[in-house]
């Protein structure tokens, strides 16, 4: 799939991948970015550590809608605020 992205779309991914903590759109982010940079959907696999059709899928997605959260929505992950404990340092 050919990604093609102005200079400016490109500082945009990568200001957003710099923002967000959620690493299922960090990886979309990097597939993009790497897919327009020519990268084979099977370099950008082995590069995240995914699997190749979750990759064409994240670039199709991209490509039709500019879709970058996943809607399954995930965990919600803890119930309470977690502790921190201050004498680490």
């Amino acid at each position: 799939m050919k990604v093609t992205l102005t200079n400016e779309q490109k500082l945009a991914l990568r200001t957003q991948h710099d923002t967000t903590r959620d690493g299922r759109v960090r990886d979309r982010i990097k597939a993009v970015i790497h897919a327009s940079n020519g990268w084979s959907p099977e370099e950008i696999a082995d590069a995240l550590l995914i699997h190749e059709t979750t990759v064409r899928q994240h670039i199709k997605d991209y490509l039709l809608s500019n879709k970058l959260k996943p809607e399954n929505g995930g965990s919600s992950g803890n119930s309470s605020p977690r502790a921190v404990d201050t004498n680490i340092l």
